[in-house]
């Protein structure tokens, strides 16, 4: 997933884990209480802007005198813009975002103040048909925001983060809801996918550990944490490998598939190239045994039914098994596991970088995607 500089803003979140609780400032206590205010009230009223692209949401928290400011505010109409064309194009209607954050750091810059944070964001949406019911998935990200205080008021200068709603409205593809009625004539409702036990790949296991370590994503246990066994490669380019690596081969938590010479993590040194980097991960998945490529192509290729696939290819996966993303041909750019379906049948997805769960599977990427649906073997 891109990582977005918006504003006059060149900084690194290098060190900033989803495990730190301590919000460190130089500020005086009032004047901090007052900073996470206004922080708390920029990201309710920016989670808000998803649902409904109306100015006056968050007009009060960026200033015209800047262009960062500007740029920054640009930003969020955008990505406003994408989540509200994307749910047309699947038939569906958003109907509340709920927001929260975690200050992780606060730092007296001259006259500005740069703010580390954590945001949690759960949305909800719903289709059209009345006996189906909301469903509710969780997004987290890692923000750094600039601050200045103009005329006794805060606004904001800049903003950097990784945005998972960062995609051109013009790229969205679309079946014309056919994807909602192949799924929902071959997933009921009432009687969801069951994932299959295994002796050597336990599914439940590894889509619960994937539902306990999904960090800051609303929904994910472990106080929003990643598992602390594991080193975050967040910093170093993502962590979306080193997560699904996670969820299939934990021994003591996730899906328990053994260790290789090749896939492996060692407890002080890390993870080896095959369990940390994408591409050799994919390498991995294809050549090791430990997983079956059932098909690869964009949203309309595996989404349609087919002679091979008749509930279409991704319809052939079950919780447990793995997507990997490829953005530009020839390079896998993101992994994520399939966890469920919401009640109309619609691939549901956990990952990390930005954090996700319960997620539909293709929010965020557009029609230039190329899905790798892999099946992991029981």
């Amino acid at each position: 997933m891109k990582w977005i500089k918006i504003g006059a803003c060149a900084l690194v979140l290098l060190g900033m884990t989803t495990s730190e609780v301590t919000a460190r400032q130089s500020q005086s206590p009032d004047e901090k209480t007052e900073i996470v205010g206004f922080l708390d009230s920029f990201y309710a009223s920016k989670s808000k802007l998803l649902l409904q692209p109306d100015e006056r949401l968050v007009t009060e928290f960026y200033s015209d005198d800047s262009s960062g400011s500007r740029q920054a505010k640009k930003h969020e109409f955008h990505r406003s813009a994408y989540v509200q064309a994307w749910a047309k194009h699947r038939g569906i209607t958003f109907v509340q975002a709920d927001s929260s954050i975690r200050v992780v750091r606060l730092t007296k810059q001259a006259d500005t103040v740069k703010a580390s944070l954590v945001h949690t964001l759960k949305m909800s949406y719903r289709y059209d048909r009345p006996d189906i019911p909301t469903h509710h998935f969780g997004v987290g990200t890692r923000h750094v925001v600039k601050l200045r205080k103009q005329n006794d008021k805060w606004f904001v200068v800049s903003e950097w983060y990784s945005d998972p709603f960062d995609e051109d409205i013009r790229l969205i593809p679309s079946l014309d809801n056919l994807s909602a009625s192949v799924h929902r004539a071959n997933r009921s409702p009432t009687a969801p996918v069951q994932a299959v036990k295994s002796r050597a790949y336990n599914r439940d296991k590894a889509v619960a550990y994937a539902d306990r370590y999904a960090g800051a994503a609303w929904g994910a246990g472990n106080d929003n944490r990643y598992n602390r066994k594991y080193r975050d490669y967040t910093p170093l380019g993502g962590d979306c490998t080193n997560f699904v690596s996670q969820v299939i081969g934990d021994a003591e938590e996730g899906g328990g598939l053994p260790m290789t010479s090749t896939w492996r993590y060692w407890k002080n040194a890390g993870g080896s190239h095959a369990w940390v980097s994408t591409d050799k991960f994919k390498s991995f998945l294809l050549y090791s045994g430990y997983g079956r490529l059932v098909a690869k192509g964009t949203y309309e290729q595996i989404m349609k039914p087919t002679d091979k696939y008749p509930k279409s290819a991704i319809g052939e996966l079950v919780p447990g098994d793995v997507i990997a993303y490829e953005w530009k041909k020839g390079d896998i750019d993101h992994f994520a596991v399939i966890v469920g379906f919401d009640d109309n049948g619609y691939p549901l997805v956990n990952c990390h970088t930005a954090d996700r769960f319960h997620v539909p599977f293709d929010l965020g990427w557009d029609k230039n995607t190329r899905y790798w649906l892999f099946h992991i073997k029981d």
